[in-house]
């Protein structure tokens, strides 16, 4: 019986559906819920390769220490756990499981989960388009044994799918290196083809070209931000993925791309990790901003806010992760994409904005407190000053001297100066609220 080939890509067809890459990984980054105190061991899952361990310990090494606190903890207080799994469901097979604590402000429970997974035959683009839920596409393959939900029982769970798409659904980075029949990925004469960064959009983007149909001259502008990480390979940031792809023919086992593999499942990894820690942070800050004038004390809920933006600040707003390049590429390209630093400098000046007026009106009533003294105790003392002239005596000549005071005080506050004293007091925000 004759066996049925599927025609590999070649310069005449782009096509990425029908390609076997040398090596296919793959992970999925999902937002969680820690419903308990995470048991397995701490650290990132530790990869090897040759003598190669990549634990906490090593990755440190790579990383600034303060980058290095947010990704991995300390010693004493780890953030981060992983399980070695080996579950096989169609041609994805599960290799294991990182959790990392992301607790914000308002969300102490929150946390980011990766699968990490190998791929198998000419199925990575589709399983991409499935889990970005594409029409028509296969099911989603982070059901049944892959579900997230089974996998963490017990220690935590997905968010739910209220919260907006890019922050509910799984973020995907996608790892492939062409073998020499690949020629749509391979430089040629030293020059990249066109159709190198097509598959890297593709990968990165979860789509086809039936999904989005791309004029030619639009191709440039989508790729433009592409990261040249050598000759050999590439990668691109997008807002739902990331993709690394090889341009020189991978001969497999002792190569130069199991570096590159284990680099992309871990250090690379964990850049584009500490942008989506970056992203839900700013994300909370915006919607405190937004609702900073919803009720009463505006200026105790200022003094929070503040708060919550010097611990951003201080903890997480890194744009410089390590002396290594690529790193801080990847997470620059994240941040690109979610505006996060136009966002935060945005952040930063409404917030001065608002601490601007909570000092005026502070400002307001501390002038109209001084105000009212001077109205009620001038009268007061004028009024006891007379007595003491006259040398009137006696409980009936002190109550007539008060009253006329407070006369001379309640004619007072009716005046234009009275008014504005207390209004100035009442401290009125700008909607009116106190």
């Amino acid at each position: 019986m004759a066996t049925r080939c599927v025609p590999e890509a070649s310069p005449l067809n782009a096509d990425l559906s029908s390609v076997t890459g040398v090596r296919q990984t793959l992970a999925v980054v999902l937002p969680v819920r820690f419903t308990a105190p995470a048991d397995w061991p701490a650290g990132p899952l530790p990869f090897e390769l040759g003598s190669r361990r990549t634990d906490a310990t090593t990755r440190r090494t790579y990383f600034t220490p303060a980058a290095a606190r947010v990704l991995y903890g300390t010693p004493e207080r780890p953030c981060r756990w992983h399980r070695f799994m080996d579950v096989q469901h169609g041609p994805l097979h599960l290799r294991g499981i990182e959790l990392l604590r992301t607790a914000t402000a308002r969300h102490p429970d929150h946390g980011l989960a990766v699968l990490h997974f190998d791929v198998e035959g000419p199925h990575l683009l589709e399983t991409l388009r499935a889990i970005g839920h594409r029409s028509p596409a296969a099911p989603d393959p982070l059901d049944g044994p892959l579900s997230p939900g089974a996998l963490l029982a017990g220690i935590a769970e997905p968010r739910g799918a209220a919260a907006p798409f890019a922050i509910a659904r799984p973020y995907t980075i996608a790892f492939l290196t062409p073998g020499a029949q690949h020629t749509p990925a391979l430089r040629q004469d030293g020059r990249l083809p066109e159709t190198a960064d097509q598959w890297l959009w593709y990968l990165a983007s979860r789509s086809t070209e039936a999904d989005f149909p791309t004029p030619l001259e639009q191709w440039p502008d989508r790729t433009e931000n592409a990261l040249r990480i050598s000759a050999d390979w590439s990668a691109l940031v997008l807002r739902h993925g990331a993709a690394f792809l090889g341009h020189r023919a991978d001969p497999g086992e002792n190569d130069f791309y199991g570096f590159a593999q284990l680099h992309g499942r871990t250090v690379y990894l964990d850049a584009l990790l500490l942008g989506s820690i970056q992203r839900d942070h700013i994300d909370e800050l915006t919607d405190d901003l937004a609702g900073v004038f919803d009720g009463p004390k505006l200026a105790r809920r200022m003094s929070t806010l503040e708060r919550h933006i010097a611990t951003f600040r201080s903890t997480y707003w890194r744009q410089h992760l390590t002396a290594h390049g690529p790193a801080n590429e990847l997470l620059l390209g994240f941040q690109t994409q979610y505006r996060l630093a136009e966002r935060f400098g945005e952040i930063l000046a409404e917030a001065a904005d608002y601490a601007r007026l909570v000092q005026t009106q502070e400002s307001q009533q501390i002038a109209g407190a001084l105000g009212v003294l001077t109205v009620l105790g001038l009268p007061v003392g004028t009024a006891l000053s007379i007595l003491q002239v006259l040398g009137a005596k006696g409980v009936v000549a002190v109550l007539v001297a008060l009253a006329a005071a407070l006369a001379t005080t309640a004619l007072a506050l009716t005046t234009r100066y009275g008014r504005l004293v207390l209004s100035s007091l009442r401290g009125r925000g700008p909607d009116g609220g106190r």
